[in-house]
């Protein structure tokens, strides 16, 4: 009796040490960006392979991915800037969209444009922001 309750302990404590793991995983794992409306993940070295979902869990199941993006409703530059606490190193309007170029020591990834570290970037139209790290791939 005490060897199948010493296995069946052994077996809870292993399962329990399996579900932190995984846990942890998944917090470290789920997309940088709370809340949007459509993820973009892109998995490849060109805007070519980018896997498009509604949930943020998708990037739990890709791997090899090197930057994402979210789209939002209303103007939400001003909101992300100050969450990732982002400096703003330059900015370009074009077609009633201002893209922010920005860096954020809470981020990882980057690129290089011009001679700027860029790791966060948002386009916003008034009616609808894009964020992406290191940059927004494809188009807005």
């Amino acid at each position: 009796m005490r060897g199948a309750f010493l296995t069946i302990k052994a077996f809870i404590i292993t399962a329990v040490a399996i579900f932190c793991v995984l846990f942890v995983y998944a917090l470290t794992s789920v997309s940088v960006f709370p809340k949007g409306s459509r993820y973009e993940y892109y998995t490849g070295t060109s805007s070519e392979e980018i896997i498009v979902s509604r949930s943020p869990i998708k990037k739990l199941f890709l791997s090899n991915i090197k930057g994402e993006s979210v789209r939002y409703t209303g103007d939400r530059a001003e909101e992300l800037i100050a969450r990732f606490h982002a400096e703003i190193l330059f900015t370009e309007e074009a077609a009633g969209i201002v893209n922010y170029y920005c860096y954020s020591p809470s981020l990882k990834n980057s690129v290089i444009i011009g001679d700027k570290t860029v790791n966060l970037h948002i386009a916003t139209s008034g009616s609808e922001t894009a964020a992406g790290t290191p940059i927004i791939f494809g188009g807005f």
